[in-house]
């Protein structure tokens, strides 16, 4: 079970690009909460206290306290959406979430193990990561706040895939049920190449003709220019 999140979040009525623009203004982030079979609610946040919560990487796989007043509601974080230049959140989605359904949610993966594992450390190989999160369906009480990946044994040009993760209790991969196909590698050890280096020598004597070539036409311009001048 990942940690829990306490959001203190504000009603708003007014909706539209107009009022979120002054609602960013104010310091605040507005955003929607919607789903569990009622009507969607706007609502906004102190971007601030957002802003502090994204630092840790468990608020985006937990289930969220959001506190209106005196009432509370758990919800998962659907959706953000960020600034492209400002540490600014410009909107967040909710979705509202009960004991007794299931979610789907990304969690991240941790990978473990790199330092001990053979294919780096007798290899000489490189771990490339090529996933860094997959998503997981559960009641929201077995939400995993990650999922851990142990690559200890794994060899020199070897890769384990998504079906190699061992899951926690009541976790599934909904991705796995749709066929082997869909069984992505996530994880592998290479021996990275290092890409061919040009031959400086002739990099530079190609400059050398460059630089004969252009000083040749300018030469007459330059000698013009001189005459003129007397």
């Amino acid at each position: 079970m990942s940690d829990k999140f306490d959001l203190i979040a504000e009603l708003r009525e007014d909706q539209g690009k107009g009022a979120s623009r002054r609602l960013r203004h104010q310091g605040k982030v507005p955003a929607i909460i919607y789903g569990a079979g009622r009507p969607p609610r706007a609502l906004s946040f102190d971007q601030n206290k957002v802003l502090q919560q994204l630092e840790n990487e468990s608020f985006y796989s937990s289930v969220l306290n959001i506190q209106v007043n005196d009432k509370s509601q758990a919800a998962i974080l659907k959706d953000l959406q960020r600034h492209p230049a400002k540490p600014i959140i410009m909107h967040m989605d909710f979705q509202r979430i009960v004991d007794d359904v299931e979610i789907k949610m990304n969690v991240p993966l941790h990978f473990t193990g790199e330092e001990v594992a053979p294919g780096v450390k007798t290899g000489g190989g490189a771990v490339s990561r090529l996933l860094n999160d997959v998503e997981v369906s559960c009641l929201p009480k077995h939400l995993p706040e990650y999922l851990e990946v142990d690559i200890s044994e794994l060899e020199l040009d070897e890769m384990l895939h998504i079906s190699d993760i061992k899951l926690p209790e009541g976790v599934e991969i909904p991705q796995l049920v749709q066929g082997p196909e869909n069984d992505h590698a996530m994880v592998s050890i290479h021996i990275i190449k290092a890409a061919p280096i040009e031959d400086e020598e002739v990099v530079e004597g190609e400059a050398g003709e460059e630089g004969e070539a252009a000083a040749d036409e300018a030469a007459p311009e330059a000698s013009g220019d001189e005459s003129s001048d007397e």
